[in-house]
C-alpha cells in the first residue's frame, strides 16, 4: 500500500514538472506571433513582459472584479411536471434571458458521461503538436480554417485572445481518422445538445407569443457549429484576454465548462466572474435572438480571463440558422431592418478586420 502511495505520488511530481515542457511544443507561439505587441507593453511599463502579473495600472482598471456571482440556476426536469411547476420553469428562463441574458440548467438531458468523453476527447485533441494542429487540419478532417489561434488582426494585447479552438460545422463531425472516438463524441454530444437549443428556443419563443416553427425550420443540424476551446497558461494575465470581450451572434450558445473559471459577463454596468457549477450547462441569448425578440431577450457582452498557472477547456455549441435566414423582429414597432444571417455575419467581419473589434447589431438599427 505504501509503495502504491509512493508510485502515485512520483507520478504526480513528475506530471507537474515536466508537463509545462511537453505543453511547449502543443501550445500556439503566442510570442513569436505576436512579438511587436509584447515589444510594445515592455516599452510602457519598462520591464519584461512575464513579470506582469498584477493590475497596477489605470489601463487595467476594467479587469478588477466587482464580484462572483452564481447565474440564475434552472432545473430543467420541471418542464415534465405539468402545470403550474412547468409554466413557472418556463417563466424563469424568459426572466433570466430577460434580465442577464445568461442562465444555467441543470437536469439537461446531457449525460455526465457524454460531457465526460467530450472533456477527455477535447484534451487528447488539444496536447497534438502545434504544427499538427495547424496543417489545415486535414488530418482530422475537418474544414480549411477550424483551427484557431489568438487574434489576427489585433493592434494591441488588449486585442489578443490568448486561446486556440476547433470551429467546426456540425456537418462535418464524422470519425476522424486516429480521432475516431473524438467524432463519435462530438456526434453524440451535438445531438442531445441540439435538442436541448431547440427545446429552449421554443419556450422562449412561447413566452413572447409566438407558437412558430422558426426555429425548427432554420436552425437545422447542418446550419450550427461546435467550438471546442482551450484556454493555455498565460505569463501576462494582467495584460491579455483568453477571449475578448464580445457578443455571440447566434439565436443561442450552449457552453459546458470545466471548474477552472474565467468567464465573465456584464451586469447592471458592471463586469461579474461566473462561479463554475459541475452539474450545469451555461446558456446565453445570442445577437440573433435580441434582434428577433425586438430587444426582449438580452445578448450581452462576456469574455473570458486567463490564468497565469491552469490551462482551461470549455465546448461551446452554437445554435444558428441558414445564412440565407432572415432576421426580423417577432413584433412591432420593429428597433432592427430586416437581415439575413449572411449579411449580419459578413458585417461582423469587416468591422473585426477594419476595426479591430465587432460593432454588432447597432449596425441594424431602424
Amino acid at each position: 500500500m505504501l509503495l502504491l502511495y509512493i508510485y502515485k505520488a512520483l507520478i504526480t511530481f513528475c506530471h507537474t514538472i515536466f508537463q509545462p515542457l511537453i505543453n511547449m511544443d502543443a501550445d500556439p507561439p503566442f510570442h513569436e506571433a505576436y512579438k511587436t505587441l509584447f515589444d510594445k507593453t515592455i516599452e510602457r511599463n519598462n520591464q519584461p513582459v512575464r513579470n506582469q502579473l498584477l493590475i497596477d495600472n489605470k489601463d487595467n482598471e476594467q479587469l478588477v472584479i466587482v464580484e462572483e456571482c452564481e447565474l440564475p440556476l434552472i432545473d430543467l426536469s420541471r418542464l415534465n411536471l405539468g402545470e403550474p411547476e412547468s409554466e413557472e420553469c418556463k417563466a424563469e428562463i424568459a426572466r433570466a434571458s430577460k434580465e442577464w441574458g445568461f442562465f444555467q440548467v441543470m437536469k439537461h438531458g446531457i449525460s455526465t458521461e457524454i460531457l465526460e468523453k467530450m472533456r477527455f476527447e477535447q484534451e487528447r485533441l488539444f496536447k497534438q503538436p502545434f504544427h499538427e494542429k495547424s496543417k489545415e487540419d486535414k488530418h482530422l478532417r475537418f474544414s480549411a480554417g477550424s483551427y484557431r489561434w489568438g487574434t489576427p488582426s489585433a493592434t494591441n494585447l488588449k486585442q489578443l485572445s490568448w486561446s486556440e479552438a476547433f470551429h467546426i460545422p456540425l456537418i462535418d463531425i464524422t470519425p476522424s481518422g486516429g480521432f475516431d472516438s473524438l467524432g463519435i463524441t462530438m456526434e453524440q454530444f451535438a445531438a442531445t445538445v441540439s435538442s436541448l437549443a431547440q427545446k429552449l428556443a421554443g419556450i422562449l419563443a412561447e413566452k413572447m407569443g409566438h407558437n412558430s416553427t422558426f426555429f425548427q425550420e432554420n436552425c437545422l443540424p447542418n446550419t450550427c457549429y461546435l467550438r471546442m476551446n482551450h484556454y493555455p497558461p498565460c505569463p501576462i494575465a494582467s495584460e491579455v484576454f483568453g477571449l475578448t470581450p464580445h457578443t455571440d451572434s447566434d439565436f443561442l450558445t450552449i457552453l459546458h465548462q470545466d471548474q477552472v473559471g474565467g468567464l465573465q459577463l456584464v451586469k447592471d454596468g458592471r463586469w461579474i466572474s461566473v462561479k463554475p457549477n459541475p452539474e450545469a450547462l451555461i446558456i446565453n441569448i445570442g445577437d440573433l435572438f435580441q434582434a428577433w425578440s425586438n430587444d426582449t431577450y438580452k445578448s450581452v457582452q462576456h469574455r473570458v480571463v486567463t490564468n497565469p498557472l491552469v490551462e482551461r477547456f470549455s465546448t461551446a455549441y452554437f445554435f444558428c440558422p441558414s445564412y440565407d435566414t432572415v432576421i426580423q423582429s417577432c413584433c412591432e414597432p420593429s428597433v432592427y431592418r430586416k437581415f439575413s444571417f449572411r449579411e449580419y455575419r459578413e458585417q461582423v467581419q469587416a468591422d473585426v478586420q477594419k476595426l479591430g473589434s465587432k460593432i454588432g447589431l447597432p449596425r441594424f438599427l431602424v
